[in-house]
């Protein structure tokens, strides 16, 4: 009888054996990440359709998507070690790290930015801008950077020649300061520009067709990646594989749409999704060539930035591993 008992036993203890590791990945306790969203639009919607296809409990994370007002502000919060990680524009990123931030762009998952100035009718010109009020998601922001970027180009002042003032960082509080006059201009992505041309404005310019800008940085500190990087590219799978979902699967990248965008216009929903389905990119390096634009924009108070590379400002090596390991081809067979 005790023989009996002492195989049963024996039979257990390698039952269990074989079911540890199974039982261990199931049981490990996530880990807390906290991600930064500048603004609830369809540049951020990567984070939504990894956060609602339970992609950052795939890679072990406990997610808490955080969101702020901009670019200006998420920098901030980044630095301060609130944030661990948070798609953070180009220059904001460069101007904080020449004084002494860490910041470090991981990625850009876009190869230009889906923006566009939306105007009230009687603004045919952009010299029509002169002594208007422009609505943006915050100073310091990427619609700040835009705006003020494509303004000079087109031979304004931005300084002096239009007021730019914070109405929301989400494209809909825009257009809606739009709508009821509190400004005269906004600077939104799509859907946004999109219902406001519904809503009878007109667009003055496409930021896309202007400016030569990759967009959507995923952007980190070095800090975060020396005492933690196995947390950071365990976030750049899940992100990396959220771009392949919502690429690959419509129906599931409509229905992230509905929810986060709150838009039940069928027209601009689909429009969405098939512009910016296009635009993200499988294989996200940093884009080092791009980067001048913000150079440019970082030097008109940081003459400096032009003793700097490009490379200083990024981190390409989460990419790379992911992109040689064979991980981000194997997102995209069928």
């Amino acid at each position: 009888m005790a023989r009996h008992r002492s195989l049963i036993a024996i039979a257990f203890v390698i039952t269990c054996l074989g079911l540890t590791p199974t039982v261990f990945s199931q049981s490990k306790p996530l880990k807390k990440i906290r991600v930064g969203v500048p603004s609830v639009g369809m540049g951020n919607i990567i984070i939504f359709v990894t956060k609602e296809g339970k992609l950052f409990e795939k890679y072990g994370l406990d997610a808490e998507v955080i969101t702020v007002m901009g670019s200006g502000i998420g920098s901030k919060a980044l630095i301060s070690g609130n944030l661990d990680i948070i798609p953070i524009a180009t220059p904001a990123v460069i101007g904080a790290n020449l004084p002494g931030a860490d910041m470090a762009i991981l990625a850009h998952t876009m190869p230009a930015v889906v923006h566009a100035m939306m105007v009230r009718p009687e603004i045919k010109r952009p010299e029509d801008l002169k002594g208007k009020k422009i609505g943006v998601s915050s100073l310091g922001s990427l619609t700040d950077f835009l705006v003020r970027t494509i303004a000079k180009k087109k031979g304004l002042n931005p300084d002096r020649d239009f007021t730019l003032l914070t109405t929301g960082g989400s494209d809909n509080e825009r257009v809606m300061a739009l709508k009821a006059g509190v400004v005269d201009a906004t600077a939104v992505g799509h859907p946004g520009y999109g219902l406001a041309r519904k809503l009878g404005f007109s667009m003055l310019w496409d930021s896309a067709k202007e400016l030569d800008y990759p967009w959507m940085e995923i952007t980190t500190r070095r800090a975060a990646i020396k005492s933690d990087r196995e947390l950071i590219m365990q976030y750049m799978k899940a992100h990396l594989e959220g771009i392949a979902l919502f690429k690959t699967n419509r129906d599931f990248g409509v229905r992230v749409i509905k929810k986060v965008m709150k838009l039940t216009d069928d027209e601009l929903v689909n429009e969405s999704y098939d512009i910016f389905s296009k635009m993200f990119l499988p294989t996200p390096y940093p884009n080092h060539p791009g980067m001048k634009i913000s150079f440019e924009y970082v030097a008109m108070t940081r003459n400096d930035v032009w003793k700097h590379k490009p490379e200083e400002f990024t981190d390409s090596s989460f990419v790379e591993e992911l992109d040689k390991s064979g991980f981000i081809k194997k997102l995209y067979e069928k």
